[in-house]
């Protein structure tokens, strides 16, 4: 492909092997970075290649060993919504390399603790207090000081078939007999969120069939839901209005915050992180996209 950066939709269309609607859908969501002449819509050939990339890093799995790989070359911020793709090219733009890792909650933190990423992104569910991320933040960063600062607010709730045919609408469903799930891996907040709500009623995973079956994605579990190979997943609504053929049960509404070291709040990375996210220009271009509440964007949650 000749390096140009006056590429059309069908350009577009043809290199990633998807429809034009599907083209438009990734332009509204924010996932592809676009611009308009006129009235027509261009991308530059390094934005697509950017975002083939990420695709292709969003599905490897990272393991502790090879973030520790990348921890001493630079900033490194974790998580795996897109929400972060777009902040470390943001924080790129304004001359502060971002490294991405992509890997779920849980081990985000634990990721910090040991030093191999610069900033955890979670939305972990505590039953206990109802609340999100703080008492994570406390049992896996022992003795170490913390600030959470709030990204935004998601819905999270349950892939079905269009129309629901199973009627499957609450937590106690996932008891039933003839349901089939698609579940997300270990230590997501998705996954978190659901069998925090399985060991309130009493179901284990083991009697809930495709209970074992763990994929990396919010949007692979959605297409998997779609294909008919399962009843039900767990995702944001974000994902669920970008697949066809499924329906959203919103189910509740979760956190998703920025954690880092208290020690590094005085870095010219974490300067620039929040002057970011703090901006006008940045909590915009969320709030049009659908899915993210950004009202608070950038406020400190807590400091420990």
């Amino acid at each position: 492909m000749k390096s140009r950066d006056e590429l059309s939709v069908e350009d577009i269309s043809e290199i990633l092997k998807i429809s034009k609607s599907k083209v438009y859908s990734l332009i509204k969501s924010g996932e592809l970075p676009s611009y308009k002449v006129g009235r027509k819509i261009r991308f530059s050939e390094d934005d697509i290649k950017s975002y083939i990339k990420g695709l292709k890093q969003a599905s490897t799995p990272v393991t502790h060993k090879a973030i520790g790989g990348t921890a001493n070359k630079g900033f490194v911020l974790c998580g795996q919504d897109i929400i972060l793709d777009i902040l470390s090219n943001y924080m790129r733009q304004h001359n502060t390399p971002a490294l991405r890792a992509y890997i779920g909650s849980y081990d985000s933190l634990i990721a910090l603790y040991r030093n191999q990423v610069s900033v955890a992104s979670a939305h972990l569910w505590d039953s206990d207090t109802d609340t999100y991320n703080v008492p994570y933040v406390r049992r896996l960063l022992p003795g170490i000081p913390a600030v959470i600062v709030h990204l935004t607010c998601r819905i999270q709730g349950f892939y079905v078939a269009k129309g629901n045919p199973k009627n499957i609408t609450k937590w106690d469903d996932f008891g039933r007999d003839d349901i089939t799930m698609v579940n997300r891996e270990q230590g997501s907040g998705s996954r978190v969120l659901l069998d925090e709500n399985l060991r309130l009623l009493g179901i284990f995973g083991r009697d809930i069939s495709g209970y074992e079956k763990e994929i990396q994605s919010h949007l692979t579990v959605a297409s998997v839901v779609a294909s008919g190979k399962a009843d039900v997943a767990i995702g944001s609504e974000k994902i669920a209005k970008q697949v066809e053929g499924i329906d959203f049960v919103p189910i509740k509404k979760e956190r998703y915050d920025l954690v880092f070291k208290r020690e590094d709040m005085g870095t010219p990375e974490i300067a620039s992180l929040l002057s970011i996210i703090r901006s006008d220009t940045f909590r915009d271009e969320f709030s049009h996209i659908g899915g993210y509440d950004t009202k608070d964007m950038g406020k400190i949650v807590i400091e420990f």
